[in-house]
């Protein structure tokens, strides 16, 4: 049986989303061809991006006067407010059109499953943010949509929309939020480094504890395990062996073969979970970690219910090493516990 869900505080919410909006978007960059109609697309972005940082103070300032959680929550942050501005933020940018001069966004059909009282309320909520909504959405009355202070808000918004809608990839979900984290690489034409993504994603971290994850990262790539990043609910940089196996894998069964990842979630915010599975091969090595780093170690992790604890606490994923001040004085025996994890096929030669 499941802990009943809690859901966190709105402005707690509006936080975790915050964080995941990247900082550091450049000024410039090469295009796919999705993009060849728009103008000044890569200034939208950056527009684009300035919003979502006000949109996410507001929704931690006023939030709680608009966003209300369901009765039954399904997860703590389970606010569908935020799901309907997604939703109502997509359909706008991707089916609106947007005039020759950029000012201004025509669309002639709203979300059809947001209830029309919910979009009312949303786009009283975006005006507090810089939009202003004419019209109502409908083939005789279309529904004009501005951003005076920026109009080049309205380009951003286009193209992160049609990079939501056509250029990303795993499943769409009804509560997805996935444009509140303005991902511009989706846009570019060439492939992103995977460690200035994780970069992005510890950019509110301390630097000490920033510059220890990604030496972890760049540590165990020249390895030869591979990174592949999850977002649902939780966002994950998991690492990978492969091994020997010739078939073509789903994203599932990929995640499933990590042998540790770095998590960002509502739940536990920035942590390391190691799926450890070795731990009898080097018992030795552990009683030389801190007593802190062995006990962790020795509860292992698993279903809750069948360690004989209390309810599920969903913390199957991996033994959980929370990313603060507390991990760099046992730092080098992380690193020393990640070795014996990974498969000796992969070690470096001394």
């Amino acid at each position: 049986m499941h802990e009943p869900i809690k859901i966190k505080p709105i402005s707690e919410v509006a936080q975790f989303h915050k964080n995941l909006i990247p900082i550091n978007i450049p000024a410039t960059y090469a295009l796919k061809p999705a993009f060849k109609n728009l103008t000044n697309v890569c200034a939208g972005v950056i527009a684009f991006r300035d919003f979502l940082l006000e949109f996410c103070d507001r929704l931690a300032s006023d939030g709680h006067l608009y966003a209300k959680p369901p009765k039954k929550p399904t997860s703590m942050a389970d606010y569908p407010f935020i799901n309907h501005v997604c939703g109502l933020l997509v359909e706008i940018g991707y089916n609106g059109k947007l005039a020759e001069d950029g000012d201004l966004l025509v669309a002639t059909a709203l979300p059809p499953k947001i209830p029309k009282s919910s979009l009312l309320n949303c786009m009283k909520f975006l005006s507090l943010c810089g939009f202003i909504f004419t019209g109502i959405g409908t083939e005789t009355e279309p529904l004009e949509v501005s951003f005076p202070d920026n109009p080049m808000v309205l380009t951003g918004l286009k193209a992160m929309a049609i990079a939501d809608m056509e250029l990303r990839t795993g499943r769409r979900y009804s509560n997805d939020n996935y444009i509140l984290g303005c991902d511009y690489r989706l846009l570019k034409a060439e492939e992103s480094d995977m460690g200035d993504v994780l970069a992005d994603l510890l950019q509110t971290l301390p630097a000490k504890i920033r510059d220890f994850v990604l030496n972890l990262h760049k540590r165990y790539i020249d390895m030869g395990l591979t990174c592949i990043t999850t977002r649902l609910g939780s966002i994950s940089f998991a690492y990978v062996f492969f091994g020997t196996t010739n078939r073509t894998l789903s994203e599932r069964d990929l995640y499933a073969k990590r042998v540790w990842e770095i998590n960002y979630s509502i739940r536990n915010s920035y942590c390391l979970f190691v799926r450890a599975k070795k731990t009898d091969k080097y018992a030795d090595v552990i009683k030389t970690f801190p007593v802190s780093l062995q006990e962790k170690i020795a509860q292992g992790y698993g279903c809750y219910r069948k360690l004989g604890r209390n309810r599920c606490q969903v913390d199957c994923q991996g033994i959980r090493i929370p990313l603060d001040e507390s991990i760099l004085d046992m730092a080098e025996h992380i690193e020393t516990w990640l070795d014996a994890e990974t498969p000796n096929a992969l070690k470096k030669e001394a």
